[in-house]
């Protein structure tokens, strides 16, 4: 990637990992479903009316918007405001590319490989390690709700896949639309019609931070360096969502960070990273091993050349982070 790609994406990341600091500060101003409701509401009015049909099948849209909108943020920000802190939520979280694999296998009749395998089983290993150090600071029931969400945020990935949108930008705004009906319908009825609460500075900067700045610009980047590059380059870089979650939650709300956190953490990390690499190109045996290297630089090269295809989703519904 050119170097001002590689400053966008991580960039990018920084802005979806601060994400999480901000829907905490949100949380202390709206209640869940409110704030889940308002974020896509914003996200999607006006520029639904300007972008035209969402040029795939509605009931994509509709069971995207189910999972990925109403679903993992609901229970994201339900957990979140049970007691889950912002970094330690940036984290789990990230297991929704191990739930995408499992829902993949069954609804698209994918076969992990032996390195997915490997991969997920590291993850989750991560994930029960944070299991057990679990203290009374973070109750059990936001600890879960977290992962509820990140397994909605995996049934979603594979609706996408399903969907195939060909342009990723327009469909998150009809996404957006269709999510932000039921959830504030939920809202009214759960919360109450007052659970808009009073305007202040800070609320209202969460929503526009969170609905403009994550969803809309954070998608557009995205979508720009998937029509540049192929899927495989660009998505590790989402790997660095997390560090900026934990980072900036530490910084900002003084959310500790603990040793188990941290080694629950790189074992999460690199699960997700070992399953989603690619395995090198083989080479034939009685190949010296300078024909070797040339091989395999020849075979990164490729992977990281312009590829126009890519303006339609990869092949890896898990590339696609929905903070």
């Amino acid at each position: 990637m050119r170097t001002r790609h590689v400053a966008l994406a991580v960039g990018l990341a920084a802005v979806w990992g601060f994400n999480f600091v901000v829907m905490d500060a949100g949380l202390k101003h709206y209640p869940p479903l409110m704030y889940a409701a308002l974020r896509f509401l914003l996200a999607a009015f006006p520029a639904v009316l300007f972008v035209g049909r969402p040029r795939t099948p509605w009931r994509w849209v509709l069971a995207t918007g189910a999972t990925l909108g109403v679903a993992q943020y609901g229970l994201l920000l339900l957990g979140m405001r049970a007691g889950m802190p912002p970094g330690l939520a940036s984290l789990v979280i990230q297991v929704q590319a191990v739930f995408t694999a499992a829902f993949a296998v069954p609804l698209l009749g994918e076969r992990p490989g032996v390195r997915r395998v490997y991969g997920t089983a590291i993850a989750f290993g991560g994930l029960a390690l944070l299991t057990m150090d679990l203290t009374g600071a973070v109750p059990l029931g936001a600890f879960l709700l977290c992962v509820g969400a990140a397994a909605a945020w995996g049934l979603g990935n594979v609706f996408m896949r399903k969907a195939s949108p060909p342009d990723s930008l327009r469909f998150m705004i009809w996404v957006s639309a269709v999510s932000s009906v039921p959830l504030l319908v939920l809202a009214v009825l759960v919360e109450g019609p007052s659970s808009l609460g009073v305007l202040s500075v800070e609320g209202v900067a969460a929503v526009l931070y969170t609905a403009l700045i994550s969803t809309l610009g954070g998608f557009g980047v995205w979508g720009l360096l998937l029509a540049r590059y192929n899927a495989s380059v660009v998505a590790p870089y989402a790997l660095l969502v997390p560090i900026f979650g934990v980072s900036s939650a530490a910084l900002f709300t003084g959310e500790p960070i603990s040793p188990v956190t941290v080694a629950a953490g790189v074992l999460i990390m690199a699960g997700l990273l070992y399953a989603g690499r690619r395995p090198a190109p083989a080479i034939a045996p009685g190949t010296g091993y300078l024909r070797t290297l040339v091989v395999r630089a020849r075979a990164r090269r490729a992977a990281s050349r312009p590829d126009t295809v890519l303006l339609r989703p990869s092949a890896e519904p898990s590339d696609r982070p929905t903070p």
